[in-house]
């Protein structure tokens, strides 16, 4: 019994560990898609489209870029691209357009924060609470190996 359990840990300790360079791999990846969906954000209220929208938008154009990062580099997923994965993706990026356009709208518009520190704020609480979750669980999970 004694030998189960550090085998037990080192499966923890590997899971952990797999879980981190996922959380952080996927993070960057994040931060390269919140770069261009920030460009797209500034452009267009700049140009005098509602935060929600650009909000909006800026989150879909973002998650273009940032579905190929995940797959092939944050969750190493190396089977084909289905209709279905990029469905499920697509779901997980609409809704993640959505609640950042909804948390923009309260952050910058009614709370007053400027747009771009309020955008920070907001990726920063969808990504750990909706995002990274939905993409692990729906999108890239990993499935057993078939026996």
């Amino acid at each position: 019994m004694a030998k189960v359990r550090p085998l037990a840990q080192r499966v923890l300790l590997l899971a952990i560990v797999r879980n981190t360079r996922e959380l952080a791999a996927s993070g960057f990846g994040g931060a390269v898609a919140t770069a261009v969906d920030v460009s797209a954000l500034v452009l267009m209220v700049q140009h005098g489209a509602s935060v929600a929208l650009a909000a909006f938008t800026g989150a879909a154009l973002g998650a273009v870029m940032n579905f190929a990062w995940n797959k092939y580099v944050a969750f190493q997923d190396r089977s084909p691209i289905t209709g279905r994965q990029l469905a499920r993706f697509g779901l997980v990026a609409v809704a993640t357009a959505a609640l950042l356009a909804a948390a923009m709208h309260i952050v910058a518009v009614v709370l007053g924060v400027p747009v771009l520190l309020a955008k920070l704020i907001c990726a920063v609480v969808v990504f750990a609470a909706w995002t990274y979750p939905a993409q692990r669980r729906l999108v890239f999970r990993r499935h057993a190996p078939a026996v």
